[in-house]
């Protein structure tokens, strides 16, 4: 299984790295932790992020993540959803960007 990625902007990082886990704002109200391929960023940062100055892309190694993903259709595509927190040894690289 290939990488898949979350983006979230600095301070949510930051907030992780004080818990020792990721949650997103998602994971409260949705139940699960909103992933994409590296293929969908781009179309997902245009969609969602158009208006944030800076993001970060987490890299995740999804065998290395504890939580149960699953792939469900959104809008004709498949995307990586993560049903729990995400144990930050998962993360394999953060990548600043901006939108």
């Amino acid at each position: 299984m290939s990488r898949i990625v979350h983006i979230c902007v600095p301070q949510a990082w930051e907030e992780a790295q004080r818990l020792g886990q990721y949650r997103a704002d998602s994971l409260d109200g949705e139940g699960f932790i909103h992933c994409s391929t590296w293929e969908q960023v781009s179309g997902v940062m245009g969609r969602f992020y158009a208006d944030v100055e800076e993001l970060l892309l987490l890299n995740i190694d999804p065998k290395k993540v504890e939580a149960e993903i699953r792939w469900e259709a959104v809008d004709g595509d498949e995307y990586p959803h993560i049903y729990g927190p995400l144990n930050l040894d998962a993360v394999v690289e953060v990548k600043r960007v901006a939108s």
